[in-house]
């Protein structure tokens, strides 16, 4: 049976320690669990350590100690160097069609790019990011309202059911597809101010940003009142009015029964359901915003407000001073 130390800090790792117990000899897991990590709880179960070092010299010294046949890599946040991958096999899994779409937050841009498919590609680790040959690869489509959590939890199941057996077939030989590089596309790190919502783009390209930002990443925005609002469900209207006086961002409609407000895009209408001021629960729509003066957005007249207010505070404060 094949020795095997996991290496996962994500979502992704539950299904890959899943596969993995079914097919191979699972060593330890490197990984800084939560409270009640289902991750931690399964491999208590199967009596399988946990490392919680997740720095790069603590890998080192594991693989030095353990003498794994292979290590997988399920859900990482740093490049491996050279150095350390030549100490054992190592395999990846990369939620992409590689070599399209290498690096980071893949099965976001995916949806935010309007792809048709999203993919998992398991492969070899080489020197180049995310280069390596690919001993399997499936693709799935993503429909109209997929969300991000949607993908995750098909592809979290197709590496459920082939992760482990993909890995006894590459350490017994196989050595996989080479990537054409000629084709390779990359995708860069997103952080939560990348979620910023503009109202003056595509309706389907703000659906796009929501369905791909829902949880368990920090969610698309605005602004309402210059405050955030985190905007958690929407859907295009289909054949909308057509506005020929078009303000992007005015809230157009609002149904109290249903919980839902209209807001206007570049092209068409936005139908959004459920929303998030910054500290409070989640809610309809509606309970928030409740006119259809309402312009969604950073405004200038709200950054003139802030910096009158703020002048008055400053100028108070010196007064106080004197």
């Amino acid at each position: 049976m094949v020795n095997v130390l996991l290496i996962g800090i994500g979502t992704t790792t539950l299904t890959a320690l899943e596969s993995l117990i079914s097919q191979c000899h699972v060593q330890g897991i490197v990984r800084y669990p939560d409270t009640d990590d289902p991750v931690a709880n399964l491999a208590q179960t199967a009596n399988i350590p946990i490392f919680t070092d997740t720095s790069q010299k603590a890998i080192k010294a594991l693989i030095l100690k353990l003498q794994p046949d292979c290590v997988v890599v399920s859900s990482y946040n740093q490049i491996l160097p050279p150095a350390l991958i030549e100490l054992s096999t190592f395999i990846n899994v990369h939620y992409s069609p590689l070599p399209q779409y290498r690096g980071r937050a893949n099965v976001n841009w995916a949806i935010i790019n309007d792809e048709p498919c999203a993919a998992i590609s398991i492969h070899k680790i080489s020197s180049d990011l995310d280069e390596g040959n690919i001993v399997f690869q499936q693709l799935i489509p993503i429909h109209r309202h997929d969300t991000v959590a949607d993908l995750y939890d098909r592809l979290n199941e197709i590496q459920r059911q082939n992760l482990g057996e993909t890995v006894v077939k590459a350490f017994n030989g196989y050595p996989g597809v080479q990537q054409n590089n000629a084709e390779a596309t990359y995708g860069c790190t997103r952080l939560p101010e990348d979620g910023e919502i503009n109202w003056s783009a595509s309706t389907r390209s703000i659906d796009c940003l929501i369905r791909a930002l829902v949880a368990p990443f920090p969610g698309a925005y605005t602004y309402f009142q210059g405050t955030k609002l985190t905007i958690w469900q929407a859907q295009p209207v289909d054949n909308p009015p057509i506005y020929v006086g078009r303000i992007p961002g005015r809230i157009i409609n609002r149904s109290k029964t249903d919980g839902f407000v209209d807001v206007l895009t570049s092209d068409g209408v936005l139908r959004i359901f459920t929303v998030q001021l910054t500290g409070e629960e989640k809610t309809a729509a509606s309970n928030i915003i409740k006119s259809v003066k309402t312009t969604l957005g950073l405004q200038t007249s709200d950054l003139l407000n802030r910096i009158q207010i703020l002048e008055a505070q400053i100028t108070q404060l010196q007064e106080n001073a004197k």
